[in-house]
């Protein structure tokens, strides 16, 4: 990555992309672990995931272990998923986005927490992106979904969009990337064999996602959030898949810049 794609307060140059990685991957590591295999990955992103800063830990620990992906040269772009559907413990959610500095939460709220997250969302200045589920999701299974919720909602309210779930109810992931412009927060991506199955997910690369076309739309809309694989399978022994995944997704952006 050209170093104009470095602090989340910067933007990144023209048809450039933030690849990063959703440490849910690394989920059966411990923090440090995880920073590890970030940095063999050569990646200069991440969405952090509460396995590795834990929801009730103390303010001062939060700050703590945000800043030691930050030492290793890994900015955080986001923390998530992160639940946002009980009320009375909205307020803590965001509390602990800020003690962890996370700029934005890619977050599953309710149709019924909506007006009190908006309300957060000013109070705090930090981002919600909603995550698309898929069609188990009885919320937001779609882009669509979560582009009305939010359509005359505050700018900082979007969408996070996971291509593996958005696929899964049949819906055109690079379509609806296209539609959501600039409610477009964050990507979840994923390769699928089967884009209708679930449990048919494999390195990036090796499925049916149509990856060139998503990165060519959004090098055309100038996208300035992350691309972060969340590779779910293999939870015990990630980094090979993740390597490859990663290896293939920087493949394809070299090809489309040349």
């Amino acid at each position: 990555m050209a170093a104009a794609a470095g602090a989340h307060g910067g933007r990144t140059a023209p048809g450039e992309l933030r690849l990063g990685v959703a440490s849910y991957s690394l989920r059966k590591f411990s923090r440090a672990d995880a920073i590890g295999m970030l940095k063999e990955l050569g990646v200069k992103y991440v969405s952090i995931k509460s396995f590795h800063l834990p929801y009730e830990a103390p303010a001062a620990e939060l700050k703590a272990g945000s800043q030691e992906f930050r030492d290793a040269g890994v900015d955080v772009l986001s923390g998530g998923n992160i639940d946002l559907t009980k009320p009375a413990e909205l307020r803590a959610m965001f509390e602990y986005a800020r003690n962890s500095g996370m700029p934005m939460m890619v977050c599953a709220p309710s149709h019924a927490t909506l007006d009190a997250v908006e309300k957060l969302v000013g109070e705090y200045d930090i981002k919600t992106a909603i995550h698309n589920h898929g069609p188990e999701d009885r919320h937001f299974p779609t882009p669509e979904s979560v582009l009305e919720a939010v359509k005359n909602r505050d700018p900082r309210m979007g969408l996070c969009i996971d291509a593996g779930h958005t696929t899964r109810t049949g819906a055109d992931v690079v379509e609806w990337m296209k539609r959501a412009g600039p409610r477009l927060f964050d990507v979840h991506i994923k390769d699928l064999r089967d884009l209708l199955g679930k449990d048919s997910q494999v390195a990036v690369g090796d499925g049916a996602m149509p990856i060139v076309a998503i990165f060519r739309q959004l090098r055309a809309m100038n996208y300035q959030g992350g691309v972060m694989l969340e590779y779910e399978i293999h939870a015990d022994n990630p980094l090979p898949g993740m390597m490859k995944s990663l290896a293939y997704m920087r493949g394809v952006l070299d090809a489309l810049a040349g």
